[in-house]
């Protein structure tokens, strides 16, 4: 009986798929026609042919798996987010021209939120008559916590949507693993709540009951846009699950990210950025944390890398293999 090859996204594994690589690491080595029913095995690298006999496929280890889908999934996020800027940028203007009366702005299923607060309020209201699902993605500047009576009221409104019966979901960076505040807000929550983390995530993007999304409308964030349009929240909730289906769980059940040859997740990321030729600035905004932080671990991955200069260090994170799509 032949198998039907699944069909699906390059990130994605399925039911099929995982069932053969785990036989695969069981047993080190499967019959090459059996991948024929799972050839995202192949195309994301999890087994290759084994060099003694190329009839049959080996298992790379899923550490080095994982990071590969990491790795790829993150490429896909920081192409996602310069497009949302340059659409931010350009809308922005044209937002502030838009003159139509009250009754317009309320039908459009786009509308320019002028302040925070405004957006604050708005976000507010949507729980509140929301029933089903948040969705929630929250870049951390690593700078400054919200002010206490906001992150107060923040909790009071996601309580009481869980109250009502609401399932909560967020992605953060994985900088806020070890932040008080943030692991505090989702120990004092309770229902149906969970968060994961990503090296990177998108802009700020909010979804509630697949019916309206709030994204930032300028680079500072001082103006917000309600999305209303079916087709544009099918699209943000559809990137949304995407990224989370990548993200490492981090409540209610934390999972540790694995450290590969004595780098650290978290020295990887900064090592991907530094060889894009990133700034300490932007290596610090990229990950969620201040640039002091940033530059603590660029000293400690040059030390482990045995480096001397910025110069150096390119050229040692490269020898090195640390990013290498294949490891041994």
């Amino acid at each position: 009986m032949t198998a039907e090859a699944h069909h699906h996204g390059p990130e994605e594994l399925c039911e099929a798929g995982l069932d053969l690589y785990a036989r695969a690491l069981r047993e080190g080595q499967v019959p090459a026609a059996d991948a024929a029913a799972a050839p995202c095995l192949i195309d994301n690298g999890m087994l290759h042919p084994a060099i003694e006999d190329l009839s049959r496929l080996e298992p790379v280890p899923p550490a080095v798996a994982l990071q590969r889908l990491l790795r790829s999934a993150e490429e896909r996020i920081t192409v996602e987010r310069r497009r949302g800027q340059r659409l931010a940028d350009a809308f922005e203007p044209l937002m502030r021209l838009d003159r139509r009366d009250v009754g317009a702005e309320e039908a459009s299923p786009l509308k320019l939120l002028g302040s925070k607060e405004r957006a604050g309020q708005a976000i507010t209201e949507a729980m509140a008559e929301g029933k089903n699902q948040l969705l929630a993605i929250q870049p951390h500047n690593g700078i400054a916590a919200p002010p206490f009576p906001y992150h107060e009221a923040a909790m009071k409104r996601d309580q009481a949507f869980l109250d009502r019966g609401g399932r909560v979901r967020a992605l953060y960076q994985h900088t806020v693993r070890h932040a008080p505040l943030v692991i505090g807000r989702y120990e004092r929550l309770r229902g149906d709540v969970e968060a994961r983390t990503l090296d990177q995530v998108t802009e700020r993007l909010i979804i509630i009951d697949h019916t309206v999304a709030f994204i930032p409308a300028s680079a500072d964030r001082s103006l917000a846009l309600e999305v209303r349009h079916p087709a544009l929240v099918a699209f943000f909730i559809t990137t949304f699950d995407r990224l989370w289906h990548l993200a490492t769980p981090m409540h209610p059940q934390a999972v540790q990210q694995p450290t590969l040859n004595g780098i650290t997740p978290r020295q990887r990321a900064i090592a991907a950025l530094l060889i894009e030729g990133h700034t300490d600035n932007v290596i610090a905004e990229r990950l969620g944390m201040n640039v002091r932080t940033a530059r603590v671990h660029i000293a400690k991955l040059a030390a482990t890398l045995g480096s001397e200069s910025r110069a150096q260090l390119g050229y040692l994170i490269g020898r090195s293999g640390i990013l290498a799509e294949d490891r041994p």
